[in-house]
């Protein structure tokens, strides 16, 4: 069975996808999240710090609506503009993320309305 999973306390997707998966009520797969503030709809300030906390509260009001919380994450994927700021990411990153689930840590070129950072999370019950 697979339930799509949407809510107002994170910004809607920017194309034609959801924000995330749920699976047999137990595997949820969240689209990757970059720092979109959900009442404005518009990317948080500019420097990774303020981006990741937003990112990071958005998959976090995903998982809260899924009925999931961060201790379910197993696998993280994530994509940074700048491999320069994979200090200050992972401090932040560090504080939710206690269990240390698998990841992912990439740098890419660009990304949706020149975010900084991208997370796209998988959470099993």
């Amino acid at each position: 069975m697979i339930e799509y999973i949407n809510t107002e306390a994170a910004p809607e997707a920017v194309g034609p996808y959801s924000q995330a998966t749920l699976v047999n009520g137990n595997t949820l797969y969240i689209s990757g999240q970059v720092g979109i503030d959900s009442e404005t709809g518009e990317l948080v300030e500019s420097d990774i710090e303020s981006q990741t906390e937003q990112v990071i509260k958005n998959l976090s009001a995903i998982l809260t609506e899924a009925g999931f919380s961060f201790e379910n994450v197993v696998q993280t994927s994530c994509f940074l503009a700048y491999m320069g700021d994979f200090k200050k990411f992972n401090h932040i990153y560090e504080k939710y993320f206690i269990t240390k689930p698998a990841r992912t840590c990439v740098s890419v070129s660009d990304m949706p309305k020149g975010a900084l950072l991208e997370i796209a999370v998988i959470a099993v019950k």
